[in-house]
């Protein structure tokens, strides 16, 4: 039986520290489901479908993942995917209070579906979407943090907004 988990996250947009978690994630499981949550709360840059395509080119070499979204409970999304696992990355020790709280209740709430914590390389430990974006904004060169599609997809972005 093929061991799947789900990595969920906004990536808004994806960065090379959600590929690293990716590759790690590769490593454990036979299958890596990155899946775009959906947050009616959150503004984000880039529409789902945008998000979905930048993940796509993103983690085209990687042959045992696959992209989707999806709205509602990770827990659920990942029963309906016969997942065992979710993936959470952790960057720094502020992460771990919120993460082990959703952890513990995710838990609750599915007591099959096992949270496994990854720790990126440590050169992405101070990279996030949304310093990538206000990077962008300010027209900085972000090519260092993110795939190449994603650094045209910002600057795209960017120039059209006003």
């Amino acid at each position: 039986m093929k061991k799947i988990c789900v990595y969920p996250g906004t990536f808004d947009p994806v960065t090379n520290g959600h590929i690293d978690i990716v590759q790690r994630a590769c490593e454990l499981f036979d299958e890596v489901i990155v899946t775009v949550a959906v947050n009616p709360s959150k503004d984000p840059m880039f529409t789902v479908e945008e998000r979905l395509n930048l993940l796509k080119e993103s983690l085209k070499d990687f042959s045992s993942v696959k992209i989707d979204s999806f709205n509602g409970l990770i827990v659920e999304h990942a029963h309906s995917l016969n997942a065992a696992a979710i993936i959470r990355g952790l960057r720094a020790v502020s992460d771990f209070e919120f993460e082990f709280q959703m952890a513990l209740m995710n838990r609750k709430l599915a007591d099959d579906i096992t949270t496994v914590f990854l720790m990126p390389n440590e050169k992405y430990t101070y990279l996030n979407s949304t310093i990538i974006r206000g990077l962008a904004r300010f027209k900085a060169d972000v090519s260092e943090f993110v795939p190449e599609a994603v650094q045209k997809a910002l600057q795209e972005k960017v120039k059209n907004r006003k």
